[in-house]
């Protein structure tokens, strides 16, 4: 089982920017101290729910203040950039860091963002997999050309090339975001694992990894690539001596972001979206995933992981807000449960 963080760096009420991404930054260095897997970076615009715009950017900084651990984008949106140059940077930061770096990538939302990134409704609604096949060819083929809807363009030569580095021999792998059955059978079909989101549980998710199996063998996928998928999934961890502590926890923090994060999405063109309850959502975390003593963490990961068949976690560890608070629980992910689990 491989255990990594997921790292938003949320503001919450009363912080500043600075302040989410210095606990980002720290969280993930402390991470790699304390043996685990990965740390997974999301990106967001123009709202305090995450201060980084541009999770292929940190995780740059991130694989070279590190030396071990796995950095992954969870996720990069396709839907406001141009795959091309996205596939220039990851295979510049795959090559540069021996091949640490996952590229977790998701259509994204239909929020203000196209607007101000001039990519339109029209991309976010029908542009992803003309974007995530073009990003998928530029890092695995020595050339590209693009006769799409979306993307026209001359044959061209990729550089820098995975398969040319004197230290990976492929390209970094590719996750995508999944939340409906129709972004499961685009990620099946082409053999790509899953991200999985915190808000579902492991009914759920066991449902959505076998709808994946069953769309990558209709398809012809070859079995061993299907056995072997590493899909992902997210969850929030908080570890403390009584579940109560925990809970207590995270009820007094997540709610306050959740509220103002969420509430200050704006739509590109005026739809109406219903938001969750911050409270209600809180409870529902805490009922999920691992939050409580380490033992309890231990189980409800080893259940996951059972249940579902995924292997790979990426766990909140920011939920209290605090720095000092997230090192600790950081810490004691990494000497109170992973050693159980391995």
């Amino acid at each position: 089982m491989r255990v990594g963080s997921f790292v938003l760096a949320a503001r919450f009420p009363g912080q500043g920017q600075g302040e989410a991404l210095h606990r980002a930054v720290r969280s993930a260095e402390v991470a790699e101290e304390a043996g685990l897997d990965s740390v997974w970076l999301a990106e967001h615009h123009f709202v305090p729910y995450g201060s980084c715009p541009s999770a292929i950017t940190l995780a740059g900084l991130l694989l070279g203040r590190t030396e071990r651990i796995r950095v992954g984008t969870a996720v990069s949106v396709l839907s406001t950039q141009h795959p091309v140059a996205l596939g220039e940077q990851a295979a510049l930061l795959h090559m540069t860091s021996g091949g640490r770096l996952s590229l977790g990538v998701g259509r994204g939302g239909p929020w203000v963002d196209l607007e101000v990134f001039g990519t339109g409704l029209e991309a976010y609604e029908k542009g992803f997999p003309e974007s995530l096949d073009l990003l998928v060819r530029w890092l695995r083929e020595p050339t590209v050309e693009a006769a799409g809807e979306h993307f026209r363009f001359r044959s061209v030569p990729v550089v820098p090339r995975p398969s040319e580095s004197l230290t990976v021999t492929e390209g970094p792998e590719v996750l995508v975001a999944c939340t409906s059955p129709a972004s499961v059978r685009l990620a099946a079909e082409r053999g790509l694992p899953m991200l999985l989101g915190m808000h579902v549980g492991d009914e759920e998710k066991a449902e959505m990894v076998a709808l994946w199996r069953q769309h990558a063998r209709a398809v012809g996928r070859p079995p061993d690539e299907i056995a072997r998928a590493g899909h992902v999934s997210a969850g929030v961890c908080q570890i403390a001596d009584r579940r109560t502590d925990a809970v207590e926890t995270l009820t007094k923090a997540l709610p306050g972001w959740l509220k103002q994060g969420l509430e200050a999405h704006v739509t590109v063109d005026g739809r109406e979206r219903r938001m969750r309850d911050p409270l209600a959502y809180t409870e529902l975390l805490c009922g999920l995933h691992p939050v409580g003593t380490p033992r309890l963490c231990v189980d409800r990961l080893a259940a996951s992981s059972e249940r579902t068949g995924i292997s790979r976690f990426a766990l909140l560890v920011e939920g209290s807000g605090d720095l000092a608070a997230t090192e600790e629980n950081v810490r004691r992910l990494g000497a109170e449960v992973l050693p159980q689990l391995r």
